[in-house]
């Protein structure tokens, strides 16, 4: 065998070798490149999780001032709940007998209807019956005051302009002599507990004469009408201009 068939025969081997060794060192830097942008890919995603996450978290700030809110709200709700509890209670306190205060009203009016049915005529022709006068009118004067004490006072009604807040007409009588829609006699005395109507007083109304403005609201109802007189005793109460004693009235049961 020639020398240069010796040699062609040992050069195989040897590339051979080279080729693979080239594609072993290929495999591997491709496998570098794959680990590569499969790490550089997940930390990317993992950076646009935490960024996705960031954007539905608020900052430090804006957590303080959404609790500042939060707090303010309640502190404003439970001050609320504090007022409403409190009014509550002090008209609980201011009118608690108010129930009470309506049904004693009847006694005043059977008082106020019996000396009413008294005469002076009889009166000065039986002692008995001027005592027993005297009794019931001391026991009326007695029970007004007892009303006063409890912020119990009447309602301004006769010579007065009818107010439907306060009044409640019975009837109309015509005169031309008085100014049309003017409280003529009290049938009835209406009476107020503190700053509310505890019932309207039932009244005769004037028609014919001279028009005269109706009050829209009743400021007197707080307090007397400047001018008025006070009430001073049971007869005064209940007794009405241009009535005669005895007169039968309507009462309320």
């Amino acid at each position: 065998m020639s020398d240069d068939t010796q040699n062609t025969e040992t050069a195989a081997p040897q590339q051979d070798a080279e080729r693979d060794a080239q594609r072993d060192i290929a495999e591997e830097m491709a496998d570098d490149v794959a680990e590569s942008e499969a790490a550089e890919a997940a930390e990317i995603a993992a950076e646009a999780s935490e960024a996705e996450a960031g954007e539905g978290e608020l900052d430090p700030a804006a957590q303080i001032q959404e609790l500042n809110d939060k707090l303010l709200r309640a502190m404003a709700e439970a001050e609320n709940t504090r007022r409403i509890a409190a009014r509550e209670k002090a008209d609980a306190a201011k009118y608690a007998v108010t129930n009470f205060a309506r049904d004693i009203l009847r006694v005043a009016d059977n008082l106020g209807f019996a000396m009413m049915s008294v005469s002076d005529e009889a009166r000065q022709a039986d002692p008995n019956l001027e005592n027993l006068y005297v009794g019931i009118d001391m026991t009326m004067k007695e029970l007004l005051n007892v009303f006063e004490g409890q912020g119990i006072k009447p309602v301004p009604a006769e010579g007065q302009p009818f107010d439907h807040n306060i009044h409640e007409a019975v009837s109309q009588v015509e005169n031309a002599d008085v100014p049309a829609n003017t409280v003529m006699q009290v049938m009835r005395r209406g009476f107020t507990i503190q700053d509310r109507l505890l019932r309207p007083a039932q009244v005769i109304v004037s028609t014919g004469g001279p028009k005269t403005e109706t009050p829209d609201e009743a400021p007197e109802i707080l307090g007397e009408t400047p001018g008025e007189a006070p009430i001073e005793g049971g007869q005064d109460a209940y007794e009405s201009g241009g009535r005669e004693p005895g007169q039968s009235v309507d009462q309320e049961t």
